[in-house]
């Protein structure tokens, strides 16, 4: 009595559809590549491209012969072909041994002079123009939101970084929650942010465009929301903008940062006058000095 097929399981299929569908779905999460890392906009993120390059290019150079050559041999060396030579006593060669060999060590030498001399380069707390004045932006990440204050303008903003185009930016890093990841794609790559310590990025956009930035470290259920428009404007733009906000009727004070600081999202961005220089220092010191120190009356100063 012939046995019956067993029946799939419950939620498999048999029908490749399935399979189609989940790599549509995959697909689908990928941004397009004009939105990506692929196509930089800033001069950081463009140096972190062509080192991207470089690296993959370098790679198949050994890579490649290996993909191309394994087939070739495969069919020339196949059982039914007797025009293959057949050399049983032949063993060494140092022609090949040289291309093994030689190649893949040559490769990784000039890898390595080319990482360590680029990545020097691209250090994010190196200025890409060290003779400009750049432009200071701190940024406090907060569940689950960004804090961006300009104390050179006197201003703030949540959920909204606007940049002038051409100068050199200066962001400081820290958070006042978990550990947090402050990720732009197309302009600088990824900085990290902790509670009580300060990190940099230096950035230069050369033209305006509209960009976006988010949180690329998991931490908690608003996580997903945790993004941001980046506006990079000429700089006559930039700077209408900033004395537009510094007019603004509300204001970034203690009182405000310590409700803005509760978990939570925003629906839209927020652009306030800041009406507490020090805040930035303040929220390092709280993790550094013990007593924490009054917000209202902190006038002091960290180090890097």
């Amino acid at each position: 009595m012939p046995l019956a097929s067993p029946s799939p399981p419950i939620g498999i299929h048999r029908s490749p559809r399935c399979g189609y569908l989940l790599l549509l779905l995959l697909l689908g999460g990928c941004s397009p590549l004009q939105h990506g890392f692929l196509a930089p906009a800033g001069l950081a993120a463009a140096g972190e491209r062509d080192l991207l390059l470089w690296i993959v290019g370098l790679t198949l150079v050994v890579v490649l012969p290996v993909i191309l050559l394994t087939p070739l041999i495969v069919w020339r060396y196949r059982h039914g072909n007797e025009r293959a030579a057949y050399r049983p006593r032949w063993e060494f060669s140092w022609l090949l041994d040289l291309f093994a060999w030689g190649v893949p060590a040559l490769v990784v030498a000039v890898l390595a002079v080319l990482v360590w001399t680029r990545t020097h380069s691209l250090d994010p707390y190196r200025s890409p123009t060290p003779d400009e004045q750049p432009l200071e932006v701190q940024v406090i990440g907060l569940d689950w939101k960004w804090l961006f204050l300009y104390p050179e303008q006197g201003i703030a903003t949540v959920n909204e970084l606007v940049l002038p185009a051409g100068r050199p930016v200066q962001l400081k890093l820290t958070s006042d929650t978990v550990m947090q990841s402050l990720l732009l794609p197309r302009l600088g790559g990824q900085v990290y942010a902790m509670a009580g310590m300060q990190t940099q990025r230096f950035l230069q956009i050369p033209a305006p465009g509209q960009f976006e930035g988010r949180n690329a470290q998991y931490s908690g259920e608003g996580f997903q929301d945790q993004h941001f428009p980046i506006r990079v404007l000429d700089a006559q733009d930039f700077q209408a903008w900033s004395q537009g906000v510094a007019q603004a009727r509300a204001a970034l004070d203690c009182a405000h940062y310590q409700v803005l600081a509760r978990p939570g999202t925003l629906e839209q961005a927020t652009e306030l006058r800041l009406a507490q220089p020090a805040l930035f220092a303040w929220v390092l010191a709280r993790y550094r000095q013990d007593p924490v120190p009054a917000c209202a009356t902190f006038q002091g100063a960290t180090h890097d």
